[in-house]
């Protein structure tokens, strides 16, 4: 049965009128209810008439009264309350096309369901939308989305995502931009292909939308050793990745100028690539571009050196920190900070090759507990090891939402067997690392 309550909040306004576990939604205010979307923009009223049927098959109507947008306190499963939209794209730096075989199923499933946009922040190409979806965003004003661009032109978009459909992406954004609707853009860039002037047309074309149109994040494509009989392309180079900085950069100051902000971002892997410095803290203008690793280094760097007073002086510790290549050397400069405050404190980072997937993918998002314990293996000696949140999958895609595992199914206490260690869980801006150090420390 559909839309089944899977969890009542205790004490919530769905508990005191006698809602229960496994009872199902039929409507709010006489309104079929489809997905989630549709719940919570129909149950934001003040006056709501529920329709639930309940396990024994009863249908009760229920006159809620609340204050607007006070939440009644039901869950359902999968997030969504139905499957997620699949993506019909073949884009040409699909990550999923170049996993190995034998991974768990979800992570060959490819998303482009605008309502993961809007939950989750996930991005969505639009191409897999009907004129009825972009409507629906419109009529419910489900903002801010998150949207794939990758390029302006129509044709390249055509040939970039593999999908004929493609090349109306300018159109779809003035539509969503006029209704009101905030936008936050990415870019997957290519050498050869998307960068450069093409670059530049797609970001001159958003601004044009600007402040709908938010905020420009561009990413540059990762290639893995699973890259079989896909289109030929290559990873930026260190001196591609600093011509396109300087490329932007000329775009950047202008913006700045013209709205006082660059509004078009790199991720920080084009300057740790091209070894150029990262930008200053008012670049990135609150860091809203964190998950696209757009300011991570320079929020990371600023963290340590907020919290680092912060640090117990009279306490020891034993602890070991696994991180990808790209910000191996990020990381060994916050420990010399630490260890200059407290050197009695031992702390090892470890550089972890992304074997599995390629040397290629530098990020720590994507290492696998197979790397970790194979290249940690009798040669960690600290009684606990440190590993960003972002290297473990959560939420929607796994059975049970508070369950971590890795890319390769690795577990947390699959690691702490295989290394007779403790594994602590860190934010992966490193905003809790001084925190975590003064709480499992050992008195001097």
């Amino acid at each position: 049965m559909k839309n089944i309550i899977t969890k009542v909040i205790e004490g919530s306004i769905a508990d005191e009128v006698g809602i229960e576990e496994n009872d199902s939604l039929i409507s709010i205010n006489n309104n079929p209810i489809d997905d989630i979307i549709d719940y919570k923009f129909l149950a934001a009223d003040e006056e709501i008439l529920l329709e639930i049927e309940k396990v024994s098959g009863e249908l009760w109507e229920i006159e809620v009264e609340k204050e607007y947008g006070e939440d009644i306190g039901i869950e359902f499963g999968g997030g969504i309350m139905d499957k997620a939209k699949s993506c019909s794209n073949k884009c040409i730096f699909c990550f999923i096309d170049q996993l190995p075989k034998g991974m768990r199923d979800t992570l060959y499933f490819k998303d482009d369901d605008s309502r993961l946009s809007f939950l989750q922040g996930n991005f969505v190409t639009l191409t897999n939308m009907k004129e009825a979806d972009i409507d629906r965003i419109i009529r419910y004003q489900i903002s801010p989305i998150n949207v794939s661009v990758h390029t302006t032109n129509p044709e390249l978009r055509v040939q970039m995502l593999n999908n004929r459909f493609a090349g109306n992406i300018f159109t779809r954004l003035e539509k969503l931009v006029k209704a009101g609707i905030t936008i936050n853009t990415q870019i997957v860039c290519i050498p050869g292909i998307n960068n450069g002037e093409e670059l530049v047309r797609t970001i001159e074309d958003l601004y044009t939308l600007y402040p709908q149109v938010a905020t420009v994040a561009v990413v540059p494509i990762g290639i893995t050793k699973f890259r079989e009989n896909l289109k030929h392309v290559n990873t930026f180079t260190k001196e591609q990745a600093g011509k396109e900085i300087e490329l932007i950069k000329k775009l950047q100051d202008r913006y700045i100028k013209e709205v006082n902000e660059p509004f078009v971002r790199l991720s920080d892997e084009f300057y740790i690539v091209s070894e150029k410095e990262i930008p200053s803290e008012e670049f990135y203008n609150g860091y809203e571009q964190l998950e696209d690793g757009v300011g991570i280094v320079r929020y990371f760097k600023d963290v340590i050196d907020d919290t680092l007073e912060d640090l117990d002086e009279n306490m020891k510790g034993s602890f070991s920190i696994a991180t990808g290549a790209l910000a191996y050397n990020q990381i060994l400069e916050a420990r010399n900070k630490i260890l200059k405050k407290n050197p009695n404190i031992k702390l090892d980072v470890y550089n972890i090759k992304n074997n599995y997937f390629g040397e290629t993918i530098t990020i720590t998002g994507l290492l696998t507990g197979t790397d970790i314990i194979d290249q940690l293996k009798g040669k960690i000696n600290s009684k606990y090891l440190l590993m960003a949140d972002n290297m473990f999958r959560k939420g929607y895609e796994l059975a049970d939402s508070n369950e971590r595992i890795m890319l390769d199914d690795t577990k947390i206490r699959d690691i702490e067997d295989a290394l007779d260690v403790r594994v602590i869980v860190t934010d992966y801006t490193g905003e809790d690392l001084i925190k975590i150090l003064n709480e499992y420390k050992e008195e001097i």
